[in-house]
């Protein structure tokens, strides 16, 4: 059965624009045009991916993503005009996991979805990893450090297992966010916020080095 997608806009034009292009590659898609149905929706639904609009009336997608991630993990992917850092980085923050500007192409949003959803699914081929006081859980969701259990999101489990199989060496920024996001992805700032997210959870147990320009470097 192919993913489930919730594709959440307020726009009737983009709105069935982005339900065609994923229904015509195989996609199961809902839609929604505010944030409570959104959330009502999320609710009900068992969701491979949210498409998620950040200005939409009455309870923006700002607060859609706070209220989401304090029930599920399932993959945000932003779609906004709203472009500026400060906006991006809020969202990512508060556990998007990924950002795409409005106008885009279909390509491109394709592949977003694509690599958002490869990642939700990583306990379907993952196998255990070990670095340090790290065990990353097989499964997907958390990883043991000297055996406390952290939960992760999908994306944070993606990332430190990329870090995890190469600690001690750099990981270039380009590397890191090919093997997470999707070639093409580009952007420092999903690095940035992830990475702080996974220092704050981690503790001082282990170390996420920044190599400026370069990459980040887990030292165990």
């Amino acid at each position: 059965m192919m993913p489930r997608v919730l594709v959440v806009d307020d726009d009737p034009n983009l709105l069935r624009l982005v339900e065609a292009n994923l229904r015509a590659r195989g996609y199961q898609v809902d839609t929604a045009a505010s944030g409570e149905e959104a959330l009502e929706k999320l609710r009900q639904n068992n969701y491979s991916c949210l498409l998620l609009d950040l200005m939409l009336p009455g309870m923006d997608g700002i607060e859609v993503i706070s209220e989401t991630r304090a029930e599920s993990d399932v993959p945000v992917v932003v779609m906004s005009a709203l472009g500026d850092e400060e906006r991006k980085v809020e969202a990512l923050d508060l556990g998007a996991d990924d950002y795409l500007v409005k106008p885009f192409g279909v390509a491109e949003l394709l592949a977003r979805v694509r690599a958002a959803i490869r990642r939700y699914g990583l306990e379907n081929d993952a196998k255990t990893l070990r670095a340090g006081p790290l065990e990353l859980d097989p499964g997907g969701g958390y990883v043991l450090v000297a055996g406390k259990r952290v939960r992760l999101s999908p994306m944070e489990y993606s990332l430190l297992r990329q870090l995890m199989q190469a600690a001690g060496r750099t990981v270039t920024h380009e590397e890191l966010l090919d093997s997470v996001w999707g070639r093409g992805a580009g952007d420092d700032h999903y690095l940035h916020v992830y990475v702080g997210r996974l220092r704050r959870k981690l503790g001082d147990a282990v170390r996420i080095e920044s190599l400026p320009g370069v990459g980040y470097r887990l030292d165990v």
